[in-house]
């Protein structure tokens, strides 16, 4: 398979960025998206050009750290899936691929496309928590008896893997499905209910502060998001909000 690969490349934060086109050649359906993007750079290096530097860890879709987005669409054309996780048979011989960085104004790239989401860890630092009694008198969770269908939304919740594909998807560059799961997940639980108001709060008012835009509920976020966190959640966390304030 041979492809035209047109890359965002922008050397740091500070300097103008721009699309560079590369060809590469020889490329097989059952490689991945990184595998292709691992070819390209030892093509590069050994070349003696600088390899286009891209985030990824786990590479097994769980870390949420390969980010790209191509061809306009968050992981890719596939659904249900990280960047990773896409493979190069979704693309056919001669197709030229659109390769850039999540773009939103909380999310400012660190090299071409490398970009910093440690707004998502603030927003999470600023709620993302329950108090734990380590007092002596400590209860056994298990023994904490919880609805089945609570449980369940909870877990669905928690598969959020803060990948920001919802914040790239959406036309505002919104953070309230990741807030919002993020919420979700303790809020449906017991253990969850001593903070309930000071973390829908305090979690809403942080996604403000790092820049992120509002909802108004076009679903990009959710058909994009490659755990399939539900739109549910932000209804749930705009209830949560909203007694939170009338309690306060």
């Amino acid at each position: 398979m041979k492809l035209t690969l047109k890359i965002w490349r922008q050397k740091d934060a500070n300097s103008k960025g721009k699309m560079v086109d590369y060809t590469i050649d020889g490329i097989d359906g059952d490689m991945s998206f990184l595998e292709m993007m691992d070819v390209l750079n030892e093509e590069l290096i050994a070349k003696g050009e600088e390899p286009v530097e891209f985030d990824h860890d786990c590479r097994e879709g769980i870390c949420g750290s390969c980010s790209l987005q191509i061809n306009g669409e968050p992981h890719g054309p596939d659904r249900l899936i990280t960047t990773c996780q896409l493979h190069m048979r979704k693309f056919n011989d001669g197709d030229t691929i659109v390769i850039e960085p999540f773009r939103a104004k909380a999310f400012p790239v660190i090299k071409d496309l490398i970009v910093d989401r440690s707004a998502f860890d603030r927003i999470q630092q600023a709620g993302g928590y329950i108090s734990v009694n380590t007092s002596g008198n400590t209860q056994d969770a298990n023994a904490i008896p919880i609805d089945k269908h609570d449980a369940d939304d909870s877990f669905y919740a928690a598969a959020c893997i803060g990948c920001g594909a919802c914040v790239a998807a959406c036309k505002n560059a919104s953070a309230m499905l990741f807030t919002s799961a993020k919420v979700s997940q303790y809020a449906l639980l017991p253990q969850g209910k001593v903070e309930a108001v000071d973390r829908v709060q305090n979690m809403v008012r942080q996604m403000d502060l790092e820049g992120f835009g509002n909802c108004t509920n076009t679903g990009a976020c959710e058909v994009e998001c490659p755990k399939g966190i539900s739109l549910e959640n932000i209804a749930r966390m705009n209830r949560e909000y909203l007694a939170a304030n009338i309690k306060g």
